[in-house]
């Protein structure tokens, strides 16, 4: 999909995607037949060779990171900090509608709202009962091609979109086996287990339930070092495979809405085809930009396997749409949200937000450094650039 949601939130946000991939037909396995043996290879072989149909049900998302449970205060149909503090700190339940690659509808039970996020074709509909406002997005025509991923922004992850960047960099410095048989959402599963080899990152282990019939996981869980308990799972409580209901992926606003019509311009492949000479100027110099300055815009990477850090780098006036306000005003500005002031920490250099499994660090320059290792890691990296 071409449009990525949250493109720069930091990982601990978790961005919410949907992701179809079940085999259809078949009858639920029963919980008390147990399944043939396999090897974590032949599980995660499972995973991959699983095919995109459609499906329904409900997920289940609980965090236990270590946050202030702060309170919503105002709409939340965006992407800002009330938003996601409360999917940071709070159980969320999600209703999921997925009909093959271009149709999905995702209805996240919200405290007091309801959020829905639709899918049918190239036509993308945002909807949130609790302010009454609706988008609608046009994606490009290429979006239709995308057969792994539908990209809702709806706030509650699924068990296949997490495991997928899991599983994703798998190397040697992760150890993966297969404990035994679970059940999820009724349904007899492989519980595959991954456990860092590092002795720094601040995750312990991860377990990911396959679907013993036709691999799709189904629950994933996380697990902070030294903790018993999941600091976050996201799991089917419900599941049945098979086309949902199709009047479920139309949608119109309520009456009275407000709606925001959000415009989604499809990439460029070689020279734009326009003649207004002013167009044609800030086209030249987009491409100019981008050839002098992209090396000092985009994010960087340190560090390997758990260990990663993500650096961010600060607004750059030089970029010939970026504000022309300073790095720290930035993070000025992000900071006077009060929900994230709350969820922060000052710290030598800047502030932080910290969690069992993420640690997040806002520069005073307006850089951001991210990853699931302790904050000194973090603020060593900083230093370094």
């Amino acid at each position: 999909m071409t449009v990525t949601w949250l493109r720069w939130t930091p990982a601990v946000a978790v961005p919410a995607v949907i992701a179809a991939g079940v085999l259809a037909g078949s009858l639920p396995a029963s919980a008390r037949d147990p399944l043939p043996e396999k090897t974590p290879a032949q599980v995660l072989a499972m995973i991959g060779q699983h095919q995109s149909k459609s499906f329904s049900g409900t997920l289940e998302q609980s965090s236990e990171l270590g946050l202030p449970d702060v309170p919503q205060v105002g709409p939340t149909s965006g992407a800002g900090a009330g938003s996601l503090a409360e999917l940071l700190t709070g159980p969320h339940s999600a209703r999921v509608y997925v009909d093959g690659a271009s149709k999905a509808r995702i209805q996240v039970m919200d405290r007091m709202a309801e959020r829905d996020a639709v899918r049918q074709g190239n036509q993308v509909w945002l909807y949130n009962s609790k302010d009454n406002t609706a988008t609608h997005v046009t994606l490009p025509a290429m979006a239709s091609k995308e057969s792994r991923s539908h990209g809702m922004p709806a706030g509650v992850a699924t068990p296949e979109e997490l495991a997928a960047k899991m599983l994703d960099k798998l190397d040697s410095s992760t150890q993966v086996a297969v404990a035994g048989n679970t059940e999820v959402a009724g349904r007899t599963a492989y519980n595959l287990v991954l456990t860092p080899r590092s002795d720094v990152t601040l995750v312990g282990s991860v377990a990911v339930a396959v679907d013993g019939e036709n691999g799709m996981p189904l629950s994933v869980e996380v697990r902070a070092r030294g903790q018993q308990e999941p600091a976050f799972r996201t799991a089917f409580s419900s599941l049945t495979l098979g086309a949902p209901d199709a009047s479920l992926f139309n949608f119109s606003p309520p009456p009275g809405a407000s709606v925001k019509e959000l415009a989604v311009p499809a990439p460029s492949h070689g020279k734009a085809h326009r003649t207004d000479k002013g167009l044609a100027d800030k086209n030249r110099a987009d491409r100019n930009w981008d050839h002098k300055d992209l090396r000092g815009y985009v994010p960087t990477v340190t560090g390997t396997g758990w260990e990663r850090i993500l650096g961010i780098p600060a607004p750059s006036a030089s970029a010939p749409s970026a504000s022309p306000e300073s790095g720290k005003q930035s993070v000025d500005k992000l900071l006077n949200d009060p929900l994230l002031r709350q969820a922060t920490v000052t710290v030598q250099g800047g502030r932080a937000i910290s969690t069992s499994l993420v640690n997040v660090l806002l520069t005073d320059d307006g850089r951001t450094f991210v990853g699931s290792v302790p904050l000194e890691r973090l603020q060593a990296a900083a230093a370094a650039r």
